[in-house]
C-alpha cells in the first residue's frame, strides 16, 4: 500500500513539474526540471509495479486473480497499463518517429486517463481512507493536482491569448535556418533576460497544445520586436519558411536560466555553441552590445560547413561594439579555410582560452554529444564546473 500511494504521489506530481511556473524552474532552469519529469515518472512506474506484483503475489484475490476483477482493480491495472504505456512512448518517441504534436496530445491525454483511473483505484478501495477526515484530505491533495491541470490547459493559454503577435518578417540564415521576427499587437512587447527562450504557437489557438520551444535570438534591450532562429529539423521546423508576414502568433515566455543577467559581476564570459545553438548566445552578445557592456568576451562557433554558420557575418561585425574575439569551428571547411577546423575539442580550448579567462563564466549551447565532450574538455583544464551552464538541446 506504501509503494501504491508514493507513486500516486509521483504521477501526481508531473502536472507540476510541467506546469512551467517559473519560481520553480527558474534556480534550475525548465530544462532540467523536465528532465527530473522524465526521471520521477520512471521511478513512480517502477513503484506501482512493485506494489501490484507484492499485491498479487501476497493476495491473488485482492488483485483480481483467479476471478473476475472488482472495478477499482481495473481501474488500478488499466492506470499502471496507461502509465507503462506513456513512458515507453516518450523513451522511444525519436526512434519511432512519432509526429511531435500528436505524441504530445496523446503523452497529455494518458497521463490524466492515468491519474484518474489511480484515484478511483484508491478512493473505491477504501485502504487507508475510512474516516471521514482520510477522505477529505485526500480529496484536497487530488483535487489541488487537477487544479494545476486546469491552470495548464485553460488558465495560461486564455492569459497568452489576451497578448497576440504578428509576423513580421521571415528571411533565411542558411539553406536550413530561418530567422522569424515578430512584433506585439496591442501591447507593450515582452521583458526578458538575453538568452531566455519562449513557446510559440502559430496557425493554432493558445489551446490547442501545439506550441514549441524556441531560444529567444534578439537583444533583450529591445522587447518590442522579438526574433527566433530556427533550424529545419522536425514536423514543425520544417513549416516555417512557409510562414507569412502578418500571421498571427501568440507567445508564452520568458523561461529559461540561460543568461549572462544571471552573473552581473562575472568579469568576463566564454561562449560555446554548436549550430543553432547559437541563437540564445546571439541573444546575450546583442543585448551587451545595445548595453555598450565592456568586459571581455570570447565565442568559439562549430558548425559542420562554412555554409551553414547562421549569423556569422553579424558576429564577427559585433566586435566592432565589444571586446569580443570569435573562433570559427568548421568541420568540412572549404580549401581555402585557415581557421580552425573539426570540433571543439581539448586542444582547441586549451588554444583559444587565454589562463586568465578561465576563471570566466562559461555558457555552452549545441547539440548533446558536442556539450558532453566540451564539458568533459573544460573540467580537465582546470573549469570549475560551476562555471559552466549548459542549455539542454532539446525538452523533450
Amino acid at each position: 500500500m506504501a509503494l501504491g500511494y508514493a507513486a500516486l504521489a509521483l504521477l501526481g506530481l508531473q502536472f507540476l513539474l510541467t506546469a512551467r511556473f517559473k519560481l520553480i524552474a527558474l534556480p534550475f532552469g525548465i530544462d532540467l526540471v523536465y528532465y527530473v519529469h522524465r526521471y520521477l515518472a520512471i521511478g513512480g512506474l517502477a513503484l506501482v509495479t512493485a506494489h501490484a506484483a507484492l499485491v498479487a503475489v501476497r493476495q491473488p484475490a485482492l488483485a483480481g486473480l483467479g476471478a473476475w476483477p472488482e472495478p477499482h482493480v481495473v481501474a488500478g491495472i488499466g492506470a499502471w497499463a496507461l502509465w507503462s504505456g506513456l513512458v515507453l512512448a516518450a523513451l522511444l518517441r525519436r526512434q519511432t518517429r512519432q509526429h511531435y504534436d500528436a505524441w504530445r496530445r496523446l503523452h497529455a491525454a494518458a497521463a490524466v486517463l492515468a491519474y484518474g483511473a489511480a484515484l478511483w483505484h484508491v478512493w473505491a478501495s477504501g485502504r487507508y481512507l475510512e474516516s471521514t477526515v482520510d477522505r477529505a484530505l485526500f480529496a484536497v491533495s487530488a483535487g489541488g493536482w487537477l487544479a494545476l491541470l486546469a491552470w495548464v490547459r485553460a488558465v495560461r493559454p486564455a492569459w497568452v491569448a489576451r497578448r497576440p503577435w504578428r509576423v513580421d518578417s521571415v528571411h533565411a540564415e542558411t539553406e536550413r535556418v530561418w530567422s522569424i521576427a515578430v512584433v506585439p499587437v496591442g501591447h507593450g512587447g515582452l521583458r526578458f533576460q538575453p538568452g531566455q527562450f519562449a513557446w510559440v504557437t502559430v496557425r493554432r489557438s493558445p489551446w490547442s497544445m501545439r506550441e514549441h520551444p524556441f531560444s529567444i535570438a534578439s537583444s533583450a534591450e529591445r522587447p518590442a520586436r522579438l526574433e527566433f532562429t530556427v533550424k529545419e529539423r522536425g514536423d514543425f521546423t520544417r513549416s516555417v519558411r512557409r510562414l507569412a508576414v502578418g500571421e498571427r502568433v501568440w507567445i508564452d515566455a520568458p523561461y529559461g536560466c540561460f543568461s549572462v543577467d544571471r552573473h552581473p559581476a562575472a568579469p568576463r564570459f566564454v561562449f560555446i555553441a554548436g549550430g543553432v545553438g547559437i541563437a540564445p548566445i546571439l541573444s546575450m552578445l546583442r543585448t551587451l552590445a545595445d548595453r555598450r557592456d565592456p568586459r571581455p568576451l570570447l565565442l568559439i562557433y562549430a558548425n559542420d560547413a562554412l555554409a551553414g554558420a547562421a549569423h556569422l557575418a553579424e558576429l564577427l561585425a559585433l566586435s566592432d561594439r565589444l571586446d569580443l574575439r570569435v573562433v570559427p569551428v568548421i568541420k568540412d571547411p572549404p580549401p581555402d579555410w585557415t581557421g580552425e577546423r573539426g570540433y571543439v575539442t581539448r586542444d582547441l580550448l586549451e588554444r583559444c582560452l587565454p589562463r586568465e579567462t578561465r576563471a570566466a563564466e562559461y555558457f555552452l549551447c549545441g547539440p548533446p554529444p558536442m556539450t558532453e565532450a566540451v564539458e568533459s574538455a573544460l573540467g580537465e583544464l582546470g573549469v570549475s564546473p560551476w562555471r559552466i551552464r549548459t542549455e539542454l538541446f532539446d525538452l523533450v
